[in-house]
């Protein structure tokens, strides 16, 4: 496959967007972090906890190419609800989207989830890897999210770069078959 393909990476305050971003782009991303109030504290449980002191507030955006031919543009969403007018925004044009999910905390990524079904946008689900966090079993998580069976469901570190682009690959599999069942 070559060409390019617009990717949104979603999911809820803290998961990782802006991490995974930054780890496999290959130019300096663009981040649009600011420091976190005192107000954003309270809304993420895991910020004391991780040292998190900033969050995005427009999007963050990365390139990464797979295989010398088919660029991917990911374009990073801000994980709070109040933002779903932007979300949506970055959203148009897009091929697919990888949700980022925390086993600590799964009913935070309802929201990410329900957008881009509202969307009718192809995704994958990865669950970004936070020591000490729950490992669940692949079929717990997706009972526990009401993931649809051809959902690909994968594990990912979102400071590892292999690891994160073994997630993108899972998405641009997934959007083959998508675009190739559709035909």
């Amino acid at each position: 496959m070559s060409g390019a393909a617009k990717i949104l990476v979603v999911g809820p305050l803290g998961v990782g967007k802006t991490t995974l971003i930054g780890t496999v782009s290959e130019i300096e991303p663009l981040s649009t972090e600011a420091s976190m109030t005192r107000a954003g504290v309270r809304v993420d449980p895991y910020a004391g906890d991780s040292g998190k002191k900033t969050t995005t507030v427009a999007l963050d955006f990365g390139r990464l190419t797979i295989d010398g031919d088919l660029v991917l543009y990911l374009f990073g969403t801000p994980g709070q609800q109040r933002f779903l007018p932007a979300w949506r925004d970055l959203a148009k044009g897009a091929l697919g989207a990888l949700a980022l999910v925390d086993s600590r905390d799964l009913a935070a990524s309802f929201d990410a989830l329900g957008n881009l079904e509202d969307l009718d946008l192809p995704f994958a689900v990865a669950v970004n890897v936070f020591p000490p966090g729950p490992r669940y079993d692949a079929d717990d998580i997706r009972t526990a999210l009401d993931l649809l069976p051809d959902t690909p469901l994968v594990t990912c570190d979102a400071r590892d770069r292999a690891s994160s682009i073994r997630a993108l690959i899972a998405l641009v599999r997934h959007l083959i078959h998508v675009a190739t069942e559709s035909s």
